[in-house]
């Protein structure tokens, strides 16, 4: 599986302000790069903290690219993934739409009763439950590459961002550098978790381009 962490980050390296609401980084050329690499994706990543605070819908938003997709014997949208360990996405939340398959990563700590009602909601669960009852990402993408994922577009948040540097799934990082200041020692960031203090992962960064008012930076890993 390859796996696609894309980001737009402030100056100072936050996602959102400290209030953990969307701050519009980039501009309308990063949208549209954005949306291309949807396009060409399987499958989008989120984990359970971007859904609660952003609601995204993570489908394309230029209808040509739905129609090229359908042409080619895919599906109008890539599926969704949510990496939700203890099932608190709600079932009114946008990804639970009709508009395209949505899986639902949960760990052992998620209720049967939450369970069942994202089920009714329109999720596919997929069990994945490591040793500390959080969501194993590496058994969640043998399952999901079992249902023909075969490339992932992970869009956030840091919690997740930094799970999947730390499991060693990351192949590819984009990071949109936006011309602001966000600040707060609170504030997301593009990587949270606990960090790392030793074996930091090692990126080679491959392009460095101008886009909208800020910069593009590309790697792999």
């Amino acid at each position: 599986m390859h796996v696609h962490v894309n980001a737009a980050v402030s100056v100072d390296g936050k996602l959102s302000s400290r209030r953990r609401e969307q701050v519009e980084i980039s501009g309308t050329e990063d949208f549209d790069r954005v949306d291309r690499i949807r396009a060409a994706a399987d499958a989008v990543l989120v984990g359970v903290g971007t859904v609660l605070a952003d609601d995204p819908h993570l489908t394309l938003d230029e209808e040509d690219r739905r129609v090229q997709r359908l042409r080619s014997g895919r599906s109008g949208n890539p599926a969704r993934v949510v990496a939700d360990s203890r099932a608190r996405t709600p079932t009114d939340a946008r990804v639970l739409d009709d508009e395209a398959t949505t899986y639902l990563l949960v760990g052992d700590a998620a209720e049967p009763e939450r369970l069942d009602a994202l089920r009714e909601a329109g999720a596919e669960v997929v069990a994945a439950g490591g040793a500390d009852g959080r969501v194993d990402l590496p058994t969640a993408f043998d399952a999901l590459e079992a249902e023909g994922i075969e490339r992932v577009m992970v869009e956030g948040g840091g919690e997740v961002i930094f799970s999947l540097f730390d499991a060693g799934l990351v192949d590819e990082l984009t990071v949109y550098v936006g011309s602001l200041v966000i600040g707060g020692r609170e504030a997301p960031t593009l990587a949270d978790g606990e960090g790392f203090v030793e074996g930091f992962p090692d990126l080679e960064l491959t392009d460095v381009e101008r886009v909208d008012d800020g910069v593009l930076l590309s790697y792999v890993s």
